[in-house]
């Protein structure tokens, strides 16, 4: 049983990412961008996906943990070519006071960010990413809410040879931190029990988006996700609005220029 790639498998979705933040960024800047910073990368896939669509694409994965970091590394960086691997730079170390060459895009995905329990705290990470845009960079994130957000909570989803168990295990709501897990059992029934453990604050979208503005942004927009009218279900369409649904659960992007 290997943890990240059933993370890989059951969670990210790459391609739909890198398509989401090429065509954005193209839109709102009217030129390609060449360079991308994934911030607690993880297994750096998506830089991985990122090096691989354009020969000029340059991609930095950022990571505090040195261990899944070696993973990305020998599973995912290891099937590139010799010159995508050339144009990928992968780093230990923390967001907070990392050191790049002003980058075209930077990415903090996943919720990965919600780490920060404090609005001091999240204020110094977005202020150091607007320091490392370049003079027209755009920083990608994205969130999650809707009043089962705030739930103890267990959802689980079948996935090809395992299953994937998303666990809410509590919330205070005085302070909106809460302890979720990621669980996986093999379709023999082996248990992976806590394969991940977040402690998170389950930030609002008016709070992230007006500690972006604070921060020297710009323009800060959400971008929902559409309804399939005959499902009812989200289209995976993502468009800069200024009211969303009341589901119970939602998921959408937040786009903040430099």
């Amino acid at each position: 049983m290997d943890k990240h790639a059933y993370y890989q498998q059951a969670v990210q979705c790459v391609e739909a990412e890198i398509d989401f933040v090429t065509e954005t960024f193209l839109q709102l800047r009217g030129r390609p961008a060449t360079t991308l910073r994934e911030d607690f990368c993880g297994t750096a896939q998506t830089t991985c996906e990122w090096v691989q669509r354009i020969d000029q694409h340059i991609g930095y994965a950022v990571d505090f943990d040195p261990v899944v970091l070696q993973w990305g590394e020998q599973n995912n960086v290891r099937d590139l070519s010799a010159d995508q691997q050339q144009r990928i730079h992968l780093i230990n170390d923390d967001v907070l006071t990392v050191e790049t060459p002003p980058m075209d895009m930077v990415l903090a995905m996943n919720f990965s960010y919600f780490i920060f329990m404090t609005r001091r705290e999240m204020a110094n990470y977005f202020k150091s990413v607007h320091q490392s845009l370049s003079d027209d960079g755009v920083f990608f994130l994205d969130a999650f809410g809707g009043y089962e957000a705030a739930k103890e909570l267990t959802e689980e989803r079948d996935c090809d040879g395992f299953t994937y168990i998303w666990e809410q295990a509590s919330f205070n709501p005085i302070t909106a931190e809460m302890q979720c897990y990621i669980h996986f059992v093999t379709d023999e029934g082996v248990r992976m029990d806590r394969a991940f453990d977040y402690r998170w604050r389950l930030w609002t979208l008016p709070e992230i988006t007006e500690l972006l503005q604070e921060s020297g942004f710009s323009e800060v927009d959400v971008y929902w996700e559409g309804t399939d009218e005959e499902t009812g279900e989200g289209n995976d369409v993502y468009t800069a609005t200024r009211e969303g649904t009341a589901d119970a659960g939602w998921v959408c992007y937040i786009v903040a220029q430099r």
